[in-house]
């Protein structure tokens, strides 16, 4: 099965994608979407938008995830934040995919076993978990342990709600 996972960011949207086979994970691909910094807000939501489209029909995954956003100090930036949050989120919804939910805490201890680990430390630990990944940029980083979260924890999710996968 291929997990997309997702760390929406507004400037830089993170994006991994692993193959889970029973217990086993393995690296597929992993990479930002990016908007321009100088457009409006509705064009950049559209970029991000388009740019997860594009890697969910070129990886064909079967499920999602997404890491839940944190409160900044800044509640304009909080907002811009939930609004990329949200178109991220939609792209997968509208191809039939479930979307899971995790909290930054729940990823870094299904990851790294501690859920206040440093971003090195959930870096280190991704590379760990899936040999041959090589993530250029923390952000693809922390999308690709949303996926292994995800994998770790989707059993247990189904059998709590009674799902199974929609597509």
């Amino acid at each position: 099965m291929r997990i997309l996972g997702l760390d929406p960011g507004l400037r830089v949207t993170g994006w991994g994608i692993v193959e889970a086979v029973g217990n086993r994970l393995s690296h597929v691909a992993d990479g930002v979407v990016t908007s321009d910094d100088g457009a409006a807000l509705s064009d950049r939501l559209a970029q991000l938008h388009d740019g997860v489209m594009a890697i969910i029909e070129r990886f064909d995954p079967v499920e999602a995830a997404v890491e839940e956003t944190f409160v900044n100090r800044n509640p304009l930036s909080t907002l811009k934040l939930g609004q990329a949050r949200g178109v991220v989120m939609l792209a997968p919804a509208r191809c039939g995919l479930p979307v899971a939910e995790y909290t930054p805490n729940a990823v870094k201890k299904a990851v790294v076993g501690r859920g206040h680990a440093e971003k090195a430390q959930v870096g280190l630990m991704v590379r760990t978990l899936l040999p041959g990944a090589a993530p250029e940029r923390p952000d693809a980083a922390d999308a690709l342990a949303v996926a292994i979260c995800h994998a770790h924890l989707r059993t247990g999710l189904a059998a709590l709600t009674g799902g199974g996968t929609r597509r």
